[in-house]
């Protein structure tokens, strides 16, 4: 395969997703967000007569059928599927070891790419002549899947193989909110200085870890691309966005497939940058529930209170408080009463409310310090503890949160939100 032809091709189509990156920047409110992966007539001539990798899972659909499914209807070589967290199908409960594969339908391979193996190695990459990307995130930053786009950008990078990421809308793109992550806290439930919620697609991300310089230095040796300006010939793009159409950071964007086991409803999705710090407590954070991340309780709450009963389903075989009655609040109801309540800021109230009221304070983090990796420091725990109110924490977030929104604005490929 001719490299340089891959890279003048890519080129040319990444030119054209630049040029109207502002163009598009007001869609009509009536017309249909069409995720990148709907605008094969933009990509499919890309991946024509190549040797092609997928990510993939669940979500990766188009209109009805999966995106695999289309590609090899369409005559694309599909030779390999990495799977991330979830699995391919999506069926796996969080942090499930899964191993290697073969997909039923197609009878392609499938290399999980979760565990101890998270990165696509030299071995993965070979006879591969693109690497696919489209898996729908939701905007937070322990949601793992931006840690996996991390590892797959780094290993087209490292091994010289165009990566095209078909973009999909961020349901929680409208705002950003939270502490940013220290460094010392890295982990592949949080890799990058920012905050919980970061405000960009994955496509906008993915060009942020590029631009910023935040992969490995191979990787960062190898990447051309510039911030300032627009790839040519001469400073060939090595990664692609598939912008979505009819979209921008004021969309409310609602999911047509639940993005995980424990994500079912947009509901879960705009509750879980704040009830996800639950996780780092002894307290149920709703999984073994029909409303995951929308109930949070334990045994030792007062009785008077919301009750339900957590007990082991198909996404979430073991967790906490699993056949204990437990008592505490339901979040739920309709998407606009949810957004109404949360005014696009994570709510720390539901945190502070648990630990007040919690009979143990001592015991009320988790001994593992889960709550660290959550918040991507150790002062959250802490500020809790000492019973500083929510004004105060927030306060703790700047300036680092201000100066995250400043290097967010420079990879926005659609409108922001106002």
């Amino acid at each position: 395969m001719n490299y340089n032809k891959v890279f003048l091709l890519i080129t040319s189509l990444a030119l054209f997703s630049f040029a109207n990156a502002q163009s598009t920047n007001k869609p009509a409110k009536s017309l249909r967000i069409v995720p990148g992966a709907e605008r094969m007539e933009v990509y499919l001539p890309l991946l024509k007569g190549k040797s092609v990798a997928v990510f993939a899972n669940q979500t990766s659909m188009v209109g009805n059928t999966h995106l695999v499914d289309t590609l090899v209807k369409s005559g694309i070589k599909v030779v390999k599927i990495f799977g991330p967290e979830h699995g391919f199908r999506g069926t796996a409960s969080a942090g499930e070891e899964l191993g290697n594969a073969v997909d039923k339908k197609t009878g392609i391979p499938i290399i999980s790419l979760y565990g101890d193996h998270r990165k696509p190695t030299a071995e993965d990459c070979k006879g591969v002549d693109v690497l696919l990307f489209d898996i729908q995130d939701i905007g937070t930053r322990f949601y793992t899947y931006i840690s996996s786009l991390q590892y797959y950008l780094e290993a087209a990078l490292e091994n010289h193989v165009p990566l095209l990421i078909l973009d999909r809308p961020n349901p929680n793109g409208f705002y950003v909110d939270g502490p940013v992550l220290e460094p010392k806290f890295r982990s592949f439930i949080g890799m990058q200085p920012v905050p919980v919620v970061y405000g960009l697609t994955i496509g906008e991300y993915a060009l942020m870890l590029a631009g910023e310089k935040w992969l490995t230095p191979e990787a960062n040796k190898i990447n051309s691309y510039n911030t300032t300006t627009k790839p040519t010939k001469d400073t060939p793009f090595h990664v692609l966005v598939i912008k979505c159409a009819n979209y921008d950071h004021n969309s409310k964007y609602v999911l047509p497939v639940a993005p995980s086991p424990n994500i079912r409803d947009i509901q879960s999705i705009y509750l879980y940058p704040s009830t996800c710090f639950i996780e780092g407590t002894v307290l149920s954070e709703g999984r073994g529930t029909d409303k995951p991340f929308q109930l949070i309780g334990h045994p030792t709450l007062p009785n008077t209170m919301y009750a339900f009963t957590p007990k082991p389903n198909e996404g979430a075989k073991s967790s906490k408080c699993y056949y204990q009655q437990c008592y505490g609040w339901d979040l739920g109801g309709s998407p606009e009463k949810i957004l109404k309540e949360l005014n696009k800021k994570i709510q720390l109230k539901y945190l502070l409310n648990a630990y007040k009221l919690f009979p143990g304070k001592d015991s009320f983090f988790l001994k593992n310090n889960f709550i660290n990796r959550l918040a991507g420091n150790d002062m959250l725990a802490q500020q809790v503890r000492q019973g500083k109110t929510e004004a105060e924490i927030r306060k703790s977030w700047e300036p680092a949160l201000s100066n995250y929104k400043k290097i967010r604005k420079k990879y926005l490929l659609y409108r922001d939100f106002e």
